[in-house]
């Protein structure tokens, strides 16, 4: 497909086949618009089809050729797929507004969101953040969390908090990120790091390139002092990540186009 981009004409005559859109254009259109010979732009158009660029179809007697949008959108993706610091998200085509929706929406009532809070251990921010967002709004969202260098197991001040909020902890565990780029792992549409560390590190490559965004907040297991200002370290996580975790599970994520919702997620992650 880059091979046969790669050619000046062809290249002009895809990009008018865009132009076109659905419509369509016939080849002695191209020809005429473009100023190239029939018998040169036969060859062309036949490059074209032969990788998958363009379609044409009969129309009485003429030829009609319309570029094929859904390619060069697997195209893109293709080449993509790990760039932007693991954020492909950023450079992928914008979406049209019935794409929006059934992506980003899944007609709401179908299925929820699947949410992935990544920190390096997963014993404090990322297991809290996994339970806040579980009780706001399990009817749209199902949340998890991992780490990437998991502590193995989750501090014991991060049990004391949500116990002490009536907030379910016997399966809470402390696991790698690795899970959820496994095979037959949950399909994130969101992922969001909660510590610097995570947000820095190359991160594995997700099946159906979720959003993300850093919501990055201070460690409490580093915290120090006797256990009612560590608590109150704790009590502090929790707030902020309840404050912008609340902003995110309220935002009318059907009426937002790609980079809207972008902006509005890196957004949540300056607001304390």
């Amino acid at each position: 497909m880059l091979a046969s981009l790669a050619h000046g004409t062809r290249l002009d005559v895809f990009l008018l086949l865009i132009e076109a859109g659905d419509e369509g254009i016939t080849a002695g259109g191209i020809a005429e618009r473009l100023n190239v010979v029939p018998s040169s732009l036969t060859h062309h158009l036949n490059e074209l089809k032969a990788t998958g660029m363009v379609d044409c179809v009969r129309n009485h007697r003429q030829m009609i050729y319309t570029a094929r949008i859904p390619a060069m959108k697997d195209l893109i993706s293709f080449l993509t797929r790990n760039c932007c610091g693991g954020r492909p998200e950023l450079c992928s085509p914008q979406w049209s507004g019935d794409e929006r929706i059934e992506a980003l929406s899944g007609v709401m009532g179908d299925r929820v969101f699947n949410v992935l809070f990544l920190c390096t251990g997963n014993s404090a921010r990322s297991i809290i953040a996994e339970c806040i967002l579980n009780r706001l709004a399990p009817e749209k969202f199902r949340a998890y969390s991992a780490g990437s260098q998991p502590s193995g197991r989750v501090h014991p001040c991060t049990l004391d908090l949500l116990s002490n909020l009536s907030f379910e902890t016997s399966d809470l565990r402390s696991k790698s990120w690795d899970e959820f780029a496994a095979e037959g792992a949950p399909k994130m549409d969101f992922i969001f790091t909660v510590c610097d560390n995570a947000a820095n590190e190359m991160r594995p490559v997700w099946s159906g390139q979720p959003m993300s965004a850093h919501w990055g907040v201070p460690d409490p297991a580093r915290s120090t002092g006797n256990d009612a200002e560590i608590a109150a370290v704790f009590n502090d996580t929790y707030r902020m990540l309840n404050q912008r975790i609340s902003i995110y599970a309220n935002l009318p994520i059907a009426s937002l186009d790609k980079m809207s919702l972008q902006q509005r997620l890196d957004e949540i992650g300056k607001d304390l």
